[in-house]
This record gives structure tokens, C-alpha cells and sequence, in this order.
């Protein structure tokens, strides 16, 4: 299992009040991804747990692109990947974005 940890700045923080979300399911070319509000407003904190070794410069794009393009300021994101290929991973987590955003029910 390699594991890789990013801490990146975020221009914007995420919105909304939920405390945590949770998108996905380790299976066979997917991955899980847990939110949680426990970084600083400008902090995005991402922690990745893959049994696909050697990806480290794939994961740093992806991620690096992701902080830029969503609020993710205020996030610790933790990752289970189950073999995801890049786009599922962005779809992943553009998803717990705009489910932490929303509201409790």
C-alpha cells in the first residue's frame, strides 16, 4: 500500500455547515473519499492510501488541479483508492465538495 499526503493552500474554503462527507466505494476501479472541516480556511489537507504503486506525479496533478478549480479551503480529504483512473478520481471529488456544501438533513 503506498500512501502520499499533499498539503496545498486553497484560494477559497468549502461552504455549507456539514462537519463530514463521505463519496464512493472501494471496489474494483473506484475509490472512497472522506471529507472533513479540521484544515484552516486557506489549507487543503489530502491524504491517500493506493495500492497502485508509482502514480505519485498522476495523484499531484489531479489533486493540485482540484484545489484549483473547487472550494476546498477548510478540507482534510481522506482517499481509499480501489485502482480509480484520474477523471473518476476529479468526479469523486468535485462530488464530496457539493455534498459537504449542502445541508443537513
Amino acid at each position: 500500500m503506498e500512501k502520499l499526503s499533499f498539503r496545498l493552500t486553497a484560494a477559497r474554503s468549502a461552504g455549507g455547515t456539514r462537519t463530514q462527507a463521505i463519496v464512493g466505494v472501494v471496489a474494483s476501479g473506484n475509490l472512497e473519499v472522506l471529507l472533513e472541516r479540521t484544515s484552516p480556511a486557506d489549507t487543503c489537507t489530502i491524504d491517500i492510501a493506493t495500492a497502485a504503486h508509482g502514480f505519485g506525479a498522476v495523484w499531484d496533478a489531479v489533486v493540485r488541479d482540484f484545489v484549483a478549480r473547487r472550494p476546498a479551503g477548510g478540507l482534510r480529504i481522506s482517499i481509499n483508492d480501489g485502482g480509480a483512473r484520474p477523471d473518476t478520481v476529479a468526479l469523486r471529488l468535485a462530488q464530496g465538495v457539493r455534498k459537504i456544501e449542502e445541508p443537513e438533513r
